[in-house]
């Protein structure tokens, strides 16, 4: 994997934190004549709260009306969908369905739909237990109506932070991974952060920490909010369940969560989830037995026959959530240093907004925003979803290299050309994480057992790591 090194000379600007938001506000410095760097405590872009959501891009029919995050998710959900289909993104506009079970949810649908106009989405319908269950005949007994809201879209998680990221560094942005932030002084009008790797210098700072902000902020003389890891376990079923549902089936959303949901994914599967549990620890990313019983309780009830599906895999992942309702986005005058904290499970369809938001924060303090003569390029991102042409299927690009016709995974189609190009170039993949973040490989029913070997093997010749620092053998 191609990064930058720690180097003497002060930065413009330093981002603490490479998940989608911190990507998504480096990719937006770069189209100016500012030196940036990002700053990531693990191996790879998107390896925190990023890699594992519902991968919803929201209209923000639900958001608090006259918030920063309805405001931002709004123009976010715009700007991300337009840049998906720029740089090859799968993206699918499946719409949404929230369904309602009970009386009270019933009354709940007309408030709701109130609320979505209130944020400037006025496109959902009303609709009459019939009409729920022509769209969606696989519900479950007692459907008493629902609210079609027709915007709501999946989208593939992974390459979207990728895709900031390599358009960021193809103008120049430097990115230091393995390099977390344990001190923030500062020194004759520099912020010095100091990281495993050495300090780096800059004069102004964004924390873009995620499930780090609070302690970021902390290390920066502020107590302005805390972070209270909010886990969500999710269940992946197998491609076969697919035809069961055409849209992203929502519950009633409460004040305090979004609540279970069943979404087709753009890689083919279902996903039901997420739950949503206060934890202490911000690596408490496993699953439970408690957590995914609770989902197949939901799911027997939501679409019964997913139940009898068979299951891909489990996952979890943290939300950083605060005591407050809203994004925590604060500019501190005269510090040269904006807090971007608070980014919830809608930060992923937020995220192209925030970061001009944030830019224009950082220009208001005084960050001199001279537009490069030449913009970066928008990346070609490798077709991840299955309603992209994929490589396997691409005769084209199989004639121009027969790498391409190699699949390797066979669950997932994923061939060797795809694994090489994840492998090489700048951020290419050095772990088997990142691998199938960037190519789907081993993330399918068989989960790595017919090709790990290979997929391992591959990986291990184009990184230069051992097969055993690849999976974990040498700890």
């Amino acid at each position: 994997m191609t990064q930058g090194i720690v180097r003497d000379t002060p930065y413009d600007v330093a981002v603490i934190g490479a998940g989608v938001v911190g990507c998504a506000i480096a990719r937006e410095l770069a189209r100016y004549e500012v030196s940036v760097v990002v700053l990531e405590r693990s191996g790879d872009v998107g390896n925190g709260t990023s890699k594992a959501n519902t991968a919803i891009l929201h209209t923000g029919f639900d958001c608090v009306p006259g918030s920063l995050e309805s405001s931002l998710v709004s123009r976010g959900y715009h700007l991300l969908g337009a840049y998906a289909e720029e740089a090859g993104i799968a993206l699918e506009r499946t719409g949404g369905l929230l369904v309602a079970w009970d009386d009270e949810q019933q009354a709940a649908l007309t408030s709701l739909q109130e609320k979505a106009e209130k944020n400037g989405y006025d496109a959902t319908q009303i609709l009459s237990a019939a009409q729920v269950r022509d769209r969606e005949p696989n519900l479950g007994e007692g459907v008493r109506g629902g609210l079609a809201v027709p915007g709501e879209s999946i989208i593939c998680p992974w390459s979207t932070v990728l895709a900031y990221a390599l358009e960021a560094a193809s103008a120049g942005v430097s990115f230091l991974l393995n390099a977390q932030v344990t001190g923030v002084a500062r020194v004759e009008g520099l912020h010095v952060l100091a990281t495993g790797q050495g300090d780096v210098r800059s004069r102004w700072l964004v924390n873009a920490a995620g499930l780090f902000s609070s302690d970021v902020d902390g290390l920066c003389d502020h107590d302005d909010f805390t972070v209270t890891p909010r886990r969500g376990e999710l269940v992946v079923f197998d491609k076969l369940a697919r035809d069961l549902i055409t849209s992203i089936i929502l519950p009633v959303p409460t004040q305090r969560t979004k609540g279970v949901l069943i979404a087709p994914t753009v890689y083919g599967n279902v996903l039901l989830g997420p739950t949503a549990d206060d934890v202490d620890d911000p690596f408490a990313t496993a699953t439970t037995e408690q957590g995914i019983t609770r989902l197949f309780e939901a799911a027997r009830k939501v679409v019964p026959k997913l139940v009898d599906e068979e299951v891909t895999a489990t996952y979890a992942g943290l939300r950083a959530a605060t005591q407050f309702q809203d994004y925590q986005i604060r500019v501190h005058a005269g510090e040269a240093y904006v807090c971007v904290g608070g980014i919830r499970s809608t930060g992923l369809t937020a995220s192209m907004a925030i970061a001009e938001y944030v830019t224009g924060l950082l220009g208001d303090e005084g960050l001199e925003l001279t537009a490069r003569m030449l913009v970066p390029e928008t990346p070609d991102m490798a077709p991840l979803g299955e309603q992209q042409l994929r490589r396997y299927l691409d005769a084209a690009a199989i004639g121009r290299d027969p790498a391409y016709g190699q699949v390797v995974c066979h669950c997932e189609r994923v061939t060797q050309g795809e694994i090489r190009d994840a492998c090489t170039g700048v951020l290419g993949a050095n772990d088997l994480g990142a691998l199938r973040r960037r190519t789907r490989a081993m993330n399918g029913r068989c989960q790595g057992f017919y090709c790990g070997a290979e997929v391992v093997a591959l990986l291990s010749e184009l990184s230069g790591r051992s097969p055993a620092a690849l999976t974990g053998l040498d700890s």
